[in-house]
């Protein structure tokens, strides 16, 4: 299957026929969690979707570590590419796969010991810890899976392939459907059997996407005996994705602090906050595939230095991302019950699902702002000042407002807002460095 060239043609159509790939490969992606919050949701109890959503925000805090670094590893590759760099390039994937064996073994370890404890942490109520519990630890015990396709199909996009790792993303979110339904309706293995469903289709799509890479006959084929670390390119790889890497794990634990606060409102709050984020992340799906599709554009144009395709994929990919999610946004807002109604029938759940959802919709665009903006960064290696400036709004901001305004008016709505607060100043802050960076490239380009 021919690869999107990122270096030639219209930007639009390059970007656009390059994003399209990606958006219906994280449909498939969020499918993963959505299908399980609708399974024990509808077809166990109001219990088990809270423990599987709860659990959803501590996966993210380890695997947004691994994302990052994931993320550094395809700015490298892409530029190598971009500048026709080949040696370079291949050693920089065999690189990444080693890093990812090693993070495969300290993650599962990691995951599994600390799945209760964390929990605890949390403050998450004791009628779902149980439930909670087990999930986490299934999941964390199968994550290698998910971490080798996540680099894999990270590696393949960053060489402009980004419609094979979606094949095999959709075969696994068939077969995770499929066993969901099999294992909680007619095994009656309830939250585990979940949890199980999922590692095994994470299971088969990480050996879908290494098949590709050790059997291609493109200049990118993995050989397992040449997986091994280059000190070079490992710190290289480290030096752009580790600043990633530490902001998504950071943000993500923020969440999961966040959760706490949702957590003393009771089971039924923290049910519709676990809805309308299954909700909230199809909303966001556009935004992650721009993201990641301007940090791919841009490495391998700054690659080739042609600085010109690179300010001018920016603003096209903000108005194209910008325009859906508007789009998207009414839908969301003009549809929320309907919407929260799908996975619960706890009216309580329902009204704390439908304030969220009132309270984020209108901000969605600052959000988009925030992260297309970010992976531009990304791409010209300046991963540094996106990681800054999200720790300093999503994190400490985000924290000192919860804990001051929760102490003043103790009202959910009250904990939502801390949301869009942060993604304004965010959003403004990356725009004026943006602004200033891209002057630049100007010079760059004379």
């Amino acid at each position: 299957m021919k690869n999107t060239d990122l270096l030639n043609g219209k930007i639009w159509k390059a970007i656009l026929l390059f994003s399209i790939p990606l958006l219906i490969g994280n449909l498939f992606q969020q499918l993963y969690n959505t299908v399980d919050s609708y399974v024990v949701g509808n077809y166990i109890s109001s219990h088990a979707l809270a423990a599987v959503g709860q659990s959803t925000s501590i996966i993210n805090m380890l695997v947004g570590l691994f994302s990052g670094l994931a993320t550094g590893a395809g700015v490298v590759i892409s530029q190598y590419f971009g500048s026709k760099q080949y040696e370079e390039m291949k050693e920089a994937i065999h690189t990444s796969l080693a890093l990812t064996i090693v993070l495969c073994i300290l993650f599962t370890f990691i995951g599994i010991m600390m799945a209760h404890p964390i929990l605890v942490m949390i403050g998450s109520p004791k009628e779902i810890l149980p439930l909670a519990t087990t999930y986490l630890q299934i999941y964390f015990a199968g994550v290698s899976f998910m971490l080798i396709y996540n680099m894999a199909s990270g590696i393949l996009r960053a060489l402009g392939d980004s419609k094979n790792p979606l094949i095999y993303l959709a075969i696994s979110s068939v077969v995770n459907i499929i066993l969901d339904l099999i294992f909680v309706l007619y095994l009656n293995l309830g939250v585990a059997g979940v949890a199980i469903a999922t590692t095994i289709a994470q299971f088969v799509s990480s050996v879908l996407v290494m098949i590709q890479l050790c059997t291609t006959k493109q200049i990118y084929k993995v050989e397992l005996k040449k997986i091994k670390f280059n000190s070079s390119k490992l710190s290289r790889i480290i030096s752009i994705g580790f600043p990633a890497a530490i902001q998504n794990s950071i943000v993500s634990f923020s969440n999961v602090i966040v959760q706490s606060y949702i957590s003393s409102f009771g089971a039924a709050a923290v049910a519709g906050y676990s809805t309308t984020m299954k909700l909230d992340g199809f909303l966001q799906l556009p935004i992650q595939s721009f993201s990641m599709s301007i940090t791919t554009f841009v490495g391998q144009n700054y690659g080739a230095h042609r600085f010109d395709r690179v300010r001018k994929g920016l603003y096209v990919t903000l108005l194209m991302c910008c325009s859906i999610i508007i789009f998207g946004s009414i839908v969301m807002y003009t549809n929320a019950q309907s919407l929260v109604e799908i996975f619960t029938h706890d009216v309580d759940a329902i009204k704390a699902g439908v304030t969220m959802i009132s309270v984020f919709a209108p901000f969605y665009i600052m959000l988009t702002i925030c992260h297309v903006t970010a992976g531009a960064l990304r791409g010209v290696g300046q991963s540094k000042v996106p990681m800054l400036t999200m720790i300093l709004c999503f994190v400490l901001l985000r924290q000192i407002y919860l804990y001051v305004a929760t102490h003043i008016v103790h009202e959910l709505v009250v904990v939502f807002l801390g949301w869009p607060i942060t993604w304004v100043i965010n959003a403004f802050i990356l725009t004026i460095y943006y602004y200033l960076y891209s002057k630049k490239l100007v010079e760059m380009n004379k």
